[in-house]
């Protein structure tokens, strides 16, 4: 893995990724849609893809010629109904596959681990919207990474635990849930797979 497109890379998670992905030495695409939210540091670091992730075209032009793609679609702690990242979602998955990009890594929430009756009633639109995500991500016949972290946090970079289809703890900091974002592009034991992370606690 020498190339990504990260898709949400302006967000307060996103940010992290694009940070971590270059400290690792990866050459970063990023779409962003305005000149307001685009970090100053990215600038002449980046490959600067504007568009919108509604706009097919738009995705084409960022995942082209990269080996893996981060998808951080978030809505900026807006918590009504929207389609606009499942529409985003299917649009990278249409790219990607005519583009024959294989591998991506996708983040949405550990409220999908449980029971909609366990879920705050605040978050039951947007919880619509990232399964509508998972399901897409399931049936895309591509080589996913599917990241459910529960509350993400600013703390510090600490250990972390991943597990498959179950969240291991109740927080993750930004930069641990990044290196995760990154990382599992390699990581074969977690392709195909829906992953929770969190904060690893002291025995």
């Amino acid at each position: 893995m020498q190339r990504i497109a990260v898709i949400g890379g302006t967000g307060m998670t996103g940010e992290c990724v694009v940070d971590y992905a270059l400290k690792k030495g990866l050459k970063v695409r990023l779409l962003y849609r305005s000149e307001t939210t685009l970090p100053e540091r990215f600038k002449d670091k980046v490959d600067l893809v504007k568009g919108n992730v509604l706009n097919l075209d738009d995705c084409k032009n960022v995942i082209d010629g990269v080996d893996g793609v981060c998808i951080i679609l978030g809505t900026r702690n807006k918590l009504e109904a929207t389609t606009e990242l499942s529409t985003g979602t299917q649009n990278l998955i249409t790219a990607m596959k005519e583009k024959s990009i294989r591998r991506f890594s996708i983040v949405m929430s550990s409220f999908l681990f449980r029971p909609l009756n366990e879920v705050p009633g605040v978050f039951h639109k947007l919880n619509e919207e990232h399964k509508r995500m998972l399901d897409l991500t399931k049936a895309s016949g591509l080589e996913y990474v599917a990241i459910l972290p529960p509350h993400i946090s600013d703390e510090p970079s600490t250990d972390y635990s991943v597990q498959h289809d179950d969240a291991p703890g109740r927080a993750i900091s930004k930069y641990d849930l990044a290196k995760f974002v990154v990382d599992s592009l390699e990581q074969n034991e977690h392709i195909g797979k829906v992953c929770g992370v969190a904060k690893k606690v002291a025995q």
